[in-house]
């Protein structure tokens, strides 16, 4: 697929005077002018465009003298601060090259990086062209996945297409129109499709606006359960191969579903689901199909009761829960597990880390695709805007990098915060931050 003009094209440089007119120092584009820099490719430019509501979040914390958003005024975030008109007496705006102007640190610290998308969509447009940057026909994908803007379990169960050999991320789109922040990502990373996505370009699961001209392969939509069996077979076939193991999470309680989607996007297994009482018909015929692999329950009795987990093992006898007490713990509790080459083992330094927010399911779609390129790190859980959940805190601590006299030869955390302030104010970054900064060992 393609367009009359994709949005990755090369920007050519500015001609540049003979004599550069001098300007006072506060106006950031003459900097930029007088150096000559080379072309920006516009995909990355598109990345930059996609974080931008987190960067004018800073500006608005610095200038209010610090901290994240009024939690207690119950209203909406006031506009970002702009330049004055000439004439006026107002603040003029930062100079070029200042944390203000750079987004710092509610775009990035030295140990996390934020996509700061106000939706999902932006933030999975973001996501994906960050690991496929698309300046090159190398750095495309091959594939993505089209889900709905409502349809959270499918996100999450095709988080599992994001492996290996398919690797396709999930963008997503609306039902008639496609948003604008997913048909410019589309159009940058320009898929074409491979022999290991069928020769498909777009797989779009349910009813979905897909662009002209592509080579699109449906997968119908429905229940979640549904869908995720859907998913799980078009994973048989591109596959090629039976998976390692099943993940069964709940389409009830979503926030425990959550860290499925990082797991499937890693390891290719893939996730399907069940109600707290029932397990549906889908569900059953995929662990059929399967029997013969082990299968992981995602989450407490609360969310999947124990009765399901005896309907399953009557399917799968090698049946095990992984689960803490709230969506949370639950997501530490898979960050730490192993079951031999199941699970993340996470209990030391050295790791990457994704953060998002309970309450947006969709998110772990949109971030999947950094669990399974760069820094390959588990899906952990906020349920607080400005507060870092002690568990969290506490898990933060265990795996907390240190060097005794080298930090060179240390071993490095890196988190990706996933949403706008609104999702993990700057407080709560900064205090990941602090977590994840490699830190000088007492000498022994």
């Amino acid at each position: 697929m393609g367009a009359d003009r994709p949005i990755n094209a090369d920007v050519p440089a500015p001609e540049l005077p003979d004599e550069p007119e001098r300007r006072p120092p506060s106006e950031p584009e003459q900097t930029v002018a007088r150096r000559g820099r080379r072309p920006v490719p516009g995909a990355v430019k598109l990345i930059v465009s996609l974080v931008a509501t987190a960067i004018a979040f800073n500006v608005l914390v610095v200038v209010a003298g610090g901290g994240g958003p009024n939690k207690g005024s119950g209203g909406e975030a006031p506009a970002p601060v702009t330049a004055a008109p000439s004439g006026t007496t107002q603040t003029p705006p930062p100079s070029a090259g200042s944390p203000e102007e750079l987004g710092y640190p509610a775009f990035a610290t030295d140990n996390t990086t934020r996509v700061g998308g106000a939706n999902p969509t932006a933030n999975a447009a973001a996501v994906a062209l960050a690991v496929f940057p698309s300046t090159t026909p190398s750095q495309r994908p091959a594939a993505v996945t089209l889900v709905g803007e409502d349809d959270w379990a499918g996100g999450i169960a095709a988080s599992v297409l994001m492996a290996a050999p398919v690797r396709a991320p999930v963008l997503i789109s609306g039902a008639r129109q496609m948003p604008d922040a997913t048909a410019q990502a589309l159009a940058a990373l320009d898929p074409a499709g491979a022999p290991s996505t069928g020769g498909a370009s777009i797989f779009a699961l349910g009813d979905v606006a897909t662009p002209s001209g592509a080579d699109v392969t449906p997968v119908r939509g429905g229940p979640a359960a549904t869908v995720a069996a859907e998913v799980a077979k078009l994973r048989d076939a591109l596959f090629g191969s039976a998976p390692d193991a099943v993940l069964v999470a709940s389409s009830d309680q979503r926030e425990f579903a959550m860290p499925a989607a990082a797991w499937a996007a890693r390891s290719g297994d893939p996730v399907l689901f069940t109600g707290a009482e029932k397990l549906p018909a889908s569900t059953a015929a995929t662990l059929k199909r399967h029997a013969d692999v082990p299968a992981y329950v995602l989450g407490p009795p609360s969310a999947i009761s124990d009765a399901v987990v005896r309907e399953i093992a009557k399917i799968d006898k090698r049946v095990t829960r992984v689960a803490g007490e709230d969506p949370v713990t639950t997501a530490i509790a898979f960050a730490r597990f192993v079951d031999g080459e199941f699970g993340w083992d996470i209990n030391d330094p050295g790791h990457g880390f994704v953060l998002a927010r309970s309450d947006s399911p969709l998110d772990a779609a949109a971030a999947a695709a950094l669990s399974a390129s760069g820094t390959w790190g588990p899906l952990l859980l906020s349920d607080d805007a400005g507060t870092l959940p002690a568990q969290l805190h506490s898990y933060f601590l265990d795996v907390k990098p240190g060097y005794t006299t080298n930090p060179t030869r240390a071993y490095y955390n890196h988190v990706w915060v996933i949403g706008d302030q609104e999702a993990i104010d700057v407080n709560e970054q900064a205090e990941v931050n602090e977590l994840a900064e490699v830190a000088k060992s007492r000498e022994p």
